[in-house]
């Protein structure tokens, strides 16, 4: 099969081609060459075709919250409501609970892996083993000391990625060695670590940040705490909630500056009202009011976002200047990255994926295609694959 695309931009790697001809062999692209061969099959009339989004912190989506649905088809309508923005892969993350619902979890991603759900690629473990100072809307009792147990639980084969959020100061550096060891991806979160103490996580093999500056100890003059950790050590990837509610707009630029494209991931924290019109939902007992695309409990704490990738790539270009195809290395590249995914997602290229989104001059999502095939398209767009 073979996809003509102009009149636009196509972020091709390090390249952005204004027309292209891609093949797709068994859902993977077998090559990218410039120019229209054949018909046309999509006119992007000045828009953009892009690497599709990589979300790595997904709660809930289309009404649905993973806490409340540990299931597969709760997974497949999370990603399906995310698929109209952009998201080709993603991880549907659980925040605090028990250790039977983080069990069900870890196995409703596998199972969801196996039956072919579109995108999901393994699962967000956020909670409970973090810090009660920072827990922001995570349950007071739900937050427990790892333990032996819990550690064997997470280091079981898996069929996709495993991400953990903890508080290292929380976690000793033997449990930690221990999970990154059995392929778990650790982040730290909701944390009040002291500079040091993130180093010597670090050290024993964290090598991300969940929602950086949210919910963990500030960057200040003489104590550089979790933030000045994570914008300091080499090495390690940093999630951005780009909603114009979470972060100050010069908090993201920042940010951006200091610790490089290629180390920031976009994320949405995303809660169920994304694709809908909610405007509340309960979370864990708590009433959650959606507002201006803010979701906060009565007390004024933000509790996930109504963000969509789509939205956090716009904000993202329009907050920093960057051109699309620089911010495209932080809403895709650099999470397949952190995912070590990037023999097969996160770029457009040869042997990769066949997962994109075509976005309009305005940013916009139009189609997303995932593993050669437009799954979330509109019919009157017209859109075709010509064998």
């Amino acid at each position: 099969m073979k996809i003509s695309v102009a009149n636009g931009n196509v972020v091709a790697g390090r390249t952005v081609l204004d027309a292209a001809t891609i093949a797709i062999v068994d859902g993977r692209i077998s090559a990218i060459e410039p120019g229209v061969s054949g018909e046309l099959d999509i006119d992007l009339d000045g828009g953009w075709l892009v690497p599709g989004f990589i979300d790595v912190q997904v709660n809930g989506g289309g009404g649905v919250l993973f806490n409340d649905d540990i299931s597969v088809d709760a997974i497949a309508a999370i990603g399906a409501a995310h698929g109209r923005f952009g998201t080709t892969a993603f991880l549907p993350t659980l925040i605090s609970d028990s250790s039977e619902r983080i069990a069900a979890a870890l196995d409703a991603a596998d199972a969801a892996i196996a039956a072919g759900v579109p995108g999901v690629v393994g699962v967000h473990i956020e909670g409970p083993f973090i810090n009660a100072a920072k827990r922001g809307i995570h349950e007071a009792d739900r937050i427990v000391p790892i333990d032996a147990a819990m550690v064997e639980l997470l280091c079981r084969p898996r069929a996709g990625r495993v991400v953990l959020t903890v508080a290292p100061e929380m976690v000793a550096p033997a449990f930690l060695r221990t999970l990154v060891r059995h392929g778990v991806l650790v982040c730290a979160g909701h944390t009040n670590a002291t500079y040091d103490e993130v180093r010597t996580a670090v050290d024993a093999g964290v090598t991300g940040f969940t929602h950086l500056f949210n919910a963990m100890s500030p960057l200040t003059h003489r104590a550089p705490g979790a933030v000045g950790a994570a914008l300091d050590l080499p090495g390690t990837w940093c999630g951005l909630i780009v909603d114009n509610a979470h972060l100050h707009p010069a908090t993201v630029r920042i940010a951006i500056r200091a610790k490089g494209v290629d180390r920031i991931m976009l994320v949405t924290d995303a809660m169920p009202s994304v694709g809908t019109d909610q405007a509340a939902f309960v979370l864990q007992g708590k009433r959650i009011q959606v507002r201006d695309g803010v979701c906060t409990y009565e007390d004024g704490t933000l509790a996930g976002s109504d963000l969509d990738m789509a939205a956090a790539f716009r904000n993202t270009v329009s907050i920093t200047g960057l051109a699309p195809a620089e911010v495209v290395r932080m809403s895709s590249e650099s999470a397949a990255a952190f995912l070590g995914l990037s023999a097969t997602h996160g770029t457009l290229a040869p042997g990769k994926r066949a997962d994109w989104v075509v976005l309009d001059a305005d940013l916009a999502p139009c189609v997303t295609w995932i593993g050669g095939v437009p799954m979330f398209a509109p019919a009157e767009l017209g859109v075709k694959a010509t064998a």
